[in-house]
């Protein structure tokens, strides 16, 4: 039999606890809680109860809790919770629980409307949440509809471009103009090359990007990448008032090769350094560096701006991400740098300079 300090314990949280006798009923032990008395009136007075015909979620649960007795387990059965309405209409939330204390079979009734309200609740939060979420899956979603129409807007008019390009290359030019223009026709080829792969990006992600070479002799030489965007892009520092320069300790004479593909390692400088003049003061330098390391190329975009705010560090390179003051274009241009960099097998990152500014870094493998 059980104790009576152990059924005063149960009176107290209380619990009701009934023993099963070898008929088949069982018997209460210890105090009876007063909302027990509202389901079953005769508990009162019968010395033999059935409380599966009262609580009619209990019939099955006895038939699993005898299977659980006869194993002798020392360990307890619980059942789910389960809902009951009085007779005012009030609807409680109840848990049974099945044990064995020496060899006394026990069955245990909880009265759980605390438990019951805290599950509600969170199931009540994981339903805001699941909302929440598909909410923003439609605002990113229209984002994605908006870029795909901004791209296709920008498709037009850059087809009007080439022609007034192609239409100025029959004009009589200065050497200087000439320059320009073949600049510029440059510039039209790689923009086409950059929507296209803009477009790629969303159908695909990372798939989009195509296969990429490690083989020695086609790899892109990172260098040479970083003069060819210099000459595409100082003409803009130049006419803003500001530099665009190799780093001053660049041995030009050593082996600059990474794993890759040269026009989308061409893309990625052209983003970085586009992102760190839009963010640079006039008359400030942004610099391309190399630097050799033992298995692999630093190549870092170094600009003297007002640096990254902390809170925005950890977005940077997702997807429609922008900076503080949303200055530039809609947030996919460092996006594409970090899955190009890391299909690549490389890694990228941004850095605050020591004395100010932006370090934004590209480490690539050296082709084997």
């Amino acid at each position: 039999m059980i104790q009576s300090i152990e059924a005063d314990l149960f009176a107290a949280l209380d619990i009701v606890i009934m023993e099963l006798l070898d008929d088949g009923y069982f018997k209460m032990i210890g105090a009876i809680p007063d909302w027990f008395i509202q389901f079953y009136p005769e508990a009162t007075e019968q010395q033999k109860l059935a409380p599966g015909s009262k609580f009619p979620f209990l019939e099955n649960f006895i038939i699993d809790a005898g299977e659980f007795w006869r194993s002798e387990s020392n360990q307890k059965l619980t059942s789910p919770l389960w809902a009951e309405v009085d007779n005012s209409g009030k609807e409680y939330h109840f848990e049974a629980t099945a044990l064995r204390l020496t060899n006394t079979k026990v069955l245990l009734i909880s009265l759980v409307e605390e438990a019951y309200q805290e599950k509600q609740f969170l199931i009540q939060k994981c339903r805001e949440s699941n909302l929440s979420y598909q909410k923003l899956t439609k605002e990113v979603q229209k984002k994605e509809i908006l870029i795909h129409c901004i791209i296709h807007d920008l498709a037009g008019q850059l087809t009007a471009i080439k022609c007034c390009f192609d239409l100025l290359s029959f004009q009589a030019l200065t050497p200087k103009g000439i320059e320009y223009l073949q600049t510029g026709k440059k510039q039209t080829v790689k923009q086409e090359t950059l929507i296209k792969d803009v477009l790629n990006a969303f159908s695909a992600e990372v798939e989009s990007l195509e296969a990429f070479t490690v083989d020695f002799e086609q790899s892109p030489d990172a260098l040479a990448c970083a003069k060819d965007v210099i000459e595409a892009l100082e003409p803009n520092f130049i006419a803003n008032q500001m530099n665009l320069k190799l780093g001053a300790n660049i041995d030009r004479d050593r082996n600059w090769k990474v794993v890759g593909e040269r026009s989308r390692l061409e893309r990625v400088l052209t983003n970085l350094v586009d992102n760190a003049f839009r963010h640079s003061p006039p008359y400030s330098t942004v610099i391309i560096d190399l630097q050799q390391q033992e298995k692999d190329i630093l190549i870092s975009v170094l600009d003297e701006g007002a640096g990254v705010s902390p809170e925005m560090v950890s977005n940077l390179f997702t997807k429609f991400s922008q900076g503080r003051n949303k200055v530039g274009k809609v947030g996919l241009g460092l996006y594409f740098c970090r899955i190009t960099v890391e299909r690549w097998g490389g890694k990228i990152g941004y850095s605050r300079r020591p004395k100010g500014g932006s370090q934004f870094w590209a480490r690539l493998n050296k082709p084997s």
